[in-house]
């Protein structure tokens, strides 16, 4: 058996008894906060994943995500709320129109390069953003939509789930996170993800080779649009609301695009490292942990100035903790986490030969 054969079989077999660790998890874990984090975890490497087959793989930097991931979340919860159309029916009219919205943003934004292109990509999701909160009759401006309650879900007349916990929502993530992974792989090692490639390392010379660029780039962006779309409905299902600073803000945009920068674009399992870190970081600030845990070990005094600054306001500075994680890739591994991991990897095998 050569040795690629087996990598591929162990890998294989790794891949099955993670995935059978985390069916198991909800049978032993009884905790709704340790569910819910991973339910946060799944959506993460969902975005990240969604945004890696047009900014890791084809080259093109959205930082205008928050666009899709909105259109999708909106959708599914316009219908459930004012029509009563059952949310799992809703997301795939929210795929549908965000096809539509991704070839029309790709017509335009893609005749432009480089920082123009990710101007533009801002400017198109600050748009559906005032959109939405002026549009009340359709989306409720800043008010939102709340969904009070979600419908059983039934086949006939057999009730499937009720949505009483968050059990089914974990296994829904877990299903999204798997179908994005193996979409994701099948494009990488695809001829279209050769593609990709080949235009995110050179444009000018893909096109002398034959490789259609506009084509091409709206492929990987309604590819991308779409599992964009599919973690904004699901996020609007499982929140249970959606408003347009939640769904349609900038800093949406960012953290997509972090997961990615922090665990490595243009790798399959970079999204997955980059939401290991910034889930639980995430968490952390929210719930004021790392305050506390500087507090128990002594290194800051609760009633100190320094203490009580730090619990108001480390809370809300998660944008500045992003900003300094990613100068910190860039300046000491500018491949992310994967590419750190690779080189080490690389460096061992030189010193056992």
């Amino acid at each position: 058996m050569n040795k690629t054969l087996l990598k591929t079989i162990l890998k294989a077999v790794l891949g099955l008894i993670i995935l059978a660790f985390l069916l198991a998890i909800p049978r032993f874990v009884e905790s709704p906060y340790a569910l819910h984090m991973m339910i946060l975890l799944f959506l993460s490497v969902m975005m990240g994943q969604s945004w890696n087959i047009l900014g890791g793989y084809a080259g093109q930097h959205s930082v205008g995500h928050a666009a899709y991931f909105g259109v999708g979340a909106y959708t599914t919860m316009m219908l459930m709320h004012s029509k009563q159309i059952p949310p799992w029916i809703g997301v795939w009219a929210g795929m549908a129109l965000v096809i539509v919205v991704a070839l029309a943003i790709g017509s335009i934004c893609f005749r432009l390069r480089g920082p123009y292109f990710v101007l533009a990509s801002i400017a198109v999701a600050e748009i559906l953003r005032l959109s939405a909160i002026n549009l009340t009759t359709l989306t409720n401006g800043a008010e939102g939509i709340l969904a009070t309650e979600l419908p059983a879900f039934k086949i006939g007349g057999t009730v499937v789930t009720d949505f009483l916990t968050k059990v089914p929502f974990y296994y829904i993530g877990l299903f999204l996170v798997v179908l994005t992974i193996v979409v994701t792989f099948l494009v990488q090692h695809s001829k279209l993800g050769y593609f990709f490639q080949a235009i995110r390392e050179d444009q000018d010379a893909a096109h002398s080779l034959g490789i259609s660029i506009s084509l091409y780039k709206n492929i990987a962006l309604v590819i991308s649009a779409v599992l964009t779309s599919l973690a904004g409905s699901f996020y609007g299902i499982y929140v249970g609301f959606v408003d347009p600073p939640t769904v349609l803000g900038l800093d949406v945009s960012v953290q997509i695009m972090l997961i990615c920068i922090i665990g490595g674009m243009g790798t399959l399992w970079g999204p997955v490292l980059g939401s290991l870190i910034l889930v639980p970081l995430s968490e952390a600030l929210r719930s004021n942990m790392i305050t506390e845990a500087l507090v128990k070990v002594g290194m800051v005094s609760a009633d100190s100035k320094l203490g009580l600054f730090l619990k108001e306001n480390l809370s809300h500075a998660h944008v500045l903790l992003y900003g300094i994680l990613v100068v910190l890739v860039i300046l000491f591994m500018p491949d992310g986490l994967m590419g750190f991991v690779r080189k080490l990897a690389l460096r061992r095998k030189r010193e056992a030969v």
